[in-house]
């Protein structure tokens, strides 16, 4: 998503004003999801193997607003104005930060024990995740970050990461789509005082089509469709270990970068991935008792 939301940043797109179509635009798709759903499922027994759809009381709806800061507010706030200032690069590797977050959210709120074997895990993987993203930066694609900007994206990192170890319970309580339209709702009136006055001075006639298209992409893929399977794997998988997954980007985007003919795939690659993989795979074996 960065690099894509980075372009789309360049040409006539500010950084509120991706938030603000991020946040708005995941809530209008998931009330459509959750509407839709019930259409579709009016008067038909619930299958076995769906989610139980229990609608939540007011406390837990208020819990969601909670989550929505962490989860959304905070971190797209944070981390689309730090990208908009500093590089892609730079915001990748900051990225990285997610899993040392997430160890330490989980052993303050549900008291995770940190274990050598998920250091072990979280290093391995943050040593492939590096090796990716700085080789594509030696290649020539690299850009002068911006210490704010910097300091913004890893602000949105500890955010996400607090949200996984404090919000888990609750998530596990509801469907996903509830969870995630009630979590956008609040998110969306939360951002709207700061982001309103950029909204409405954008010129939409001389915007070019390409980057309506990138600003789509980044609602659609890089968020709704994003939180939409976290949300999923938030429900059986550990924090640390959700977070884990945060190093596959940096495999996605060498993969497209291959298959695209803009690189050449190498021994640093396949050394690259093999860490990251390895990583998961130990973070993900890695015993929870307390």
């Amino acid at each position: 998503m960065a690099p894509i939301g980075k372009d789309a940043m360049m040409h006539g797109i500010t950084g509120l004003d991706m938030v603000f179509f991020r946040v708005a635009g995941a809530a209008i798709s998931f009330w459509t999801a959750s509407l839709m759903r019930a259409l579709l499922t009016r008067n038909k027994p619930q299958e076995k193997f769906q989610e139980p759809r229990v609608k939540p009381p007011k406390r837990d709806i208020l819990k969601f607003a909670g989550a929505g800061l962490f989860a959304i507010v905070c971190n797209q706030c944070c981390f689309t104005v730090g990208l908009s200032i500093t590089s892609p690069i730079n915001a990748s590797i900051v990225a990285t930060s997610l899993p040392i977050f997430a160890l330490i959210s989980s052993a303050i709120f549900l008291r995770e024990k940190i274990t050598l074997k998920k250091i072990l895990g979280i290093g391995l993987g943050l040593s492939g995740a590096l090796m990716l993203v700085l080789g594509s930066a030696s290649a020539g694609n690299a850009k002068a970050g911006n210490i704010a900007g910097d300091l913004l994206c890893m602000a949105s990192q500890c955010s996400f990461a607090i949200y996984l170890g404090l919000f888990k319970n609750l998530i596990s309580k509801y469907d996903v789509v509830t969870c995630m339209k009630w979590m956008f709702t609040f998110s969306t009136l939360m951002v709207m005082p700061i982001t309103l006055g950029d909204v409405t001075s954008i010129p939409f006639a001389e915007i070019a089509p390409v980057t309506w298209a990138e600003s789509s992409f980044v609602v659609f893929g890089g968020t709704f469709l994003s939180y939409l399977l976290m949300a999923k794997a938030q429900k059986v998988l550990r924090p640390t270990v959700v977070a884990m997954y945060n190093y596959v980007q940096p495999v996605t985007s060498a993969v497209v970068s291959v298959l695209a003919g803009l690189a050449l795939f190498g021994f640093t690659h396949a050394l690259a991935i093999l860490l990251i993989v390895a990583g998961v795979y130990t973070v993900n074996s890695a015993k929870t008792k307390p």
